[in-house]
Parts: structure tokens; sequence; C-alpha cells
């Protein structure tokens, strides 16, 4: 049986459990954390961060970056037909993971602000993430950001509520 733990330590976190004391405060330099450090240090990003562990991406999203991330909260993941994050986290499939986890990152830094003037950005998967405006909500790929501009000393998160697929 999954461990549900594991599955937990999957996502990032949702507006709705971010609290401002845990990022108030922090400046773009050495003292701040990494998207990694983020998002292992919040417990709605657990999903995520044993997904970066399964896809052997940690190194990657730790490094200097500048990275912007489109990270899933754990809801985020519950949203995934049954058994689909179960059979993604078995090595056999580590590749494909890798392929949908860097699907929800791009090169540099990219603000809020800069976000909602695109239509498109290039991932670091090599495919094209589609951005919208509608209704004042910012979409990528049908997913929802619900919280901007998490700073991290390699780039920056936004959080949405899908994860999204290539």
């Amino acid at each position: 049986m999954f461990n549900r733990n594991l599955l937990l330590s999957l996502a990032i976190a949702s507006s709705l459990t971010l609290s401002a004391p845990v990022f108030a405060g922090h400046h773009e330099d050495m003292a701040t954390p990494t998207i990694v450090g983020i998002a292992s240090s919040n417990a709605d990003f657990e999903t995520l961060t044993a997904a970066l562990k399964a896809a052997d991406l940690v190194g990657t999203l730790d490094g200097k970056g500048p990275f912007t991330a489109f990270a899933p909260t754990d809801a985020a993941f519950e949203k995934l037909p049954a058994g689909t994050l179960e059979t993604l986290l078995k090595p056999e499939n580590k590749a494909k993971l890798a392929g949908i986890l860097t699907y929800h990152v791009v090169s540099g830094k990219v603000l809020a602000a800069d976000v909602v003037k695109l239509s498109s950005a290039k991932t670091v998967n090599g495919k094209d993430a589609r951005i919208s405006v509608t209704g004042g909500k910012v979409m990528v790929d049908g997913a929802t950001v619900t919280a901007t501009d998490i700073k991290a000393s390699n780039g920056v998160i936004h959080v949405i509520d899908t994860v999204i697929l290539p």
C-alpha cells in the first residue's frame, strides 16, 4: 500500500495555507531558501517535495537558477485520477515524472506582473505551457494560480491548484 506521508510530501502550498510569517521578511540573498527549501519546509508542499525526490530533481531546483516554479498543492495532486501518483512515483516511471515536473518550471525569474503579459511560456521540459487571464484569474494550462511571487534565493514560486500535464 502507498505511504500516505510520501504522497503528501509531493505538493506546494496553496494560498489558503500559505501564512505570511513563513515568507515575510525574506530577501533575495543567501539567507532566503531555494525553491526546494521553501517547498520542503511547508506542509502543503509535501507531495511535490516527494515527487522531486523520486524524479531526482532536487539538485536541479536547489541549483543557482533562476527558475520560476508553477507549484501544485497537495490538493492539486489529489485531483489526479486514482492511482496516477502512485504509478508515477515508481522507479520505472522516473523519466515520465521528471517530464511532468519540469513542465511546471520555466527558466528565469518571471514575477506575476510579467506572467499576466504572456500567452505561453517555454518550460524546462521544452514544451510551451499556455497562459491566460480570465476574470482576473491567471491560468496556466487550465490550472488557476492561487498565490504568486513567493521569492526564493534561486527564483520564484507561483502556486497552482491543478497538476498540469505536458
